[in-house]
């Protein structure tokens, strides 16, 4: 997957400024992909000057003019033709994983702090989709929303950030745990 097909996704639901853009990376993006500021901005330009997205200048008072984007026909024709594509399988690159994986030959203290660490971020980031998905919602129950609501597409995605969080918090806990308690055992042993 390009940050083009991320982008373009995002810019489904509305018109948005870069910085816009860039907040909703970060909220409702970013349990599937990762973009910097700079790398949405060097895109949205690319993407304009490519016909997959539109842009236009917004006069505002008393602030700078800001620029808006949408997707073009073009960009969703882009978009139709990337999700009709076979999905590569997800692919993990976490050190701390790696960290975890090498514990038998290291000191692990460290890594246990890293784990709780972790935990607390994904535990944040829990908290954070779980209310995202409470205002998609809105007044309906999930059942009747999934049948029935607007814009599932964000609402099924945020699901999978929050299996993937709740996931991820549980395991850093457990491993935590874990080290902890054969550290203990074996300083025990030890005296």
């Amino acid at each position: 997957m390009a940050l083009k097909h991320a982008v373009l996704a995002a810019l489904l639901g509305d018109e948005y400024s870069g910085y816009q853009l860039t907040k909703i990376f970060d909220v409702g993006v970013s349990n599937f992909w990762y973009a910097s500021p700079q790398q949405l901005y060097a895109e949205l330009t690319k993407l304009e000057s490519d016909g997959l997205i539109a842009g236009r200048e917004v006069v505002q008072r008393g602030r700078p003019n800001k620029r808006v984007f949408t997707v073009t026909d073009t960009g969703a024709t882009e978009l139709a033709a990337f999700a009709a594509t076979p999905s590569k399988p997800l692919l993990i690159r976490d050190d701390l994983a790696v960290k975890v994986h090498a514990v038998d030959r290291v000191d692990p203290a460290p890594v246990i702090e890293q784990l709780l660490e972790r935990a607390e971020e994904a535990a944040a980031k829990l908290a954070f989709f779980e209310q995202a998905l409470l205002l998609m919602r809105g007044d309906l129950d999930e059942e009747t929303f999934l049948r029935q609501g607007e814009h599932v597409g964000p609402y099924l995605s945020c699901l999978a950030g929050c299996r993937l969080e709740r996931e991820m918090r549980d395991w850093c806990r457990e491993t935590a745990r874990t080290l902890t308690e054969r550290a203990a055992h074996e300083e025990r042993t030890r005296s």
